[in-house]
């Protein structure tokens, strides 16, 4: 079974390495006692119980670290999943989710473990993310117009960023976009410029992190680059400088004109007529 390389996983969107995760119903068993679906907090036994459990195998382990993932609806950190799992630390935490790793590898299962948005999160593999397109129960993917992705992609390499330099860098404003990209959960507002007026700065989300397959921003590609490069001013100019380019244009169009209408009258005769002349003295 190939392997995925973390290169690869963290340049490529979350809906490309498997249109973001499948979850997993359990399956209905024909028993007595109903299968419950329940929440990754409720595992986690009261603390004072924990020091109290039996020593257990590592197979034990492994296989409770599975079922949270399993339920997991967000990417649990390593601390959140030993918390949940029953395990003493985040390093045994991240030593049991290799191991689930080459298991799944191993018996070529289409899903495995990987790291999303500072923590783990269970996904399926890319090869099978456009079969899973087909099913219902796939999350459908985030959608953005070309302008809307440019102004998050500004907002990921600027950021924390002004409104005022995001639409100093396209050139429109963007009012309208930043409100939808705030409501889809891409960008929020990451608190205030020391600049005069206070204006809010604009940063991107966990759940932007998650729908691009980033483990953190500076996952993103030539992060440094972008970030280094100067904002270039797209103020308008002022009234008067208008009014005076409009007057200038004004006074050069009418030079122009007059321009024209003396080359005209010192122009010498059009060749047609030269060409006559020469014509008709041959003839005499």
């Amino acid at each position: 079974m190939r392997n995925s390389p973390t290169a690869e996983r963290r340049t490529v969107p979350a809906r490309l390495l498997a249109s973001a995760s499948v979850r997993y119903q359990l399956p209905q068993v024909w028993q007595q006692e109903s299968v419950t679906r329940i929440s990754p907090a409720l595992l986690a036994p009261a603390e004072e119980s924990i020091d109290e459990l039996p020593a257990e195998s590592a197979e034990t382990a492994i296989t409770r670290v599975e079922a949270v993932l399993l339920l997991a609806r967000e990417p649990l950190s390593s601390r959140k999943l030993a918390q949940f799992a029953s395990l003493a630390d985040g390093t045994r935490a991240r030593t049991l989710v290799r191991a689930l790793n080459r298991r799944y590898d191993e018996s070529g299962t289409a899903f495995r473990v990987e790291e999303v948005a500072g923590g783990f999160q269970l996904l399926t593999r890319r090869k099978f993310a456009s079969w899973l397109r087909r099913l219902g129960h796939v999350p459908s993917e985030v959608r953005l117009s070309p302008p809307a992705l440019e102004t998050l992609a500004v907002i990921a390499y600027r950021q924390p960023v002004p409104r005022a330099d995001i639409e100093a860098i396209r050139g429109v404003s963007c009012g309208e976009i930043l409100r939808q990209l705030m409501e889809r959960d891409l960008v929020k507002i990451g608190g205030r410029s020391e600049d005069l007026g206070r204006p809010f700065l604009y940063c991107t989300t966990k759940r932007f992190l998650q729908v691009f397959g980033l483990l953190t921003i500076d996952d993103l590609p030539r992060a440094d680059l972008m970030r280094s490069l100067p904002v270039a001013s797209a103020a308008p100019p002022p009234l008067e400088t208008a009014a005076e380019a409009a007057l200038e244009d004004e006074s050069s169009d009418e030079s122009d004109d007059l321009d024209d209408e003396n080359h005209e009258e010192q122009s010498p005769a059009p060749l047609g007529d030269s060409t006559e002349l020469e014509y008709t003295n041959d003839e005499t």
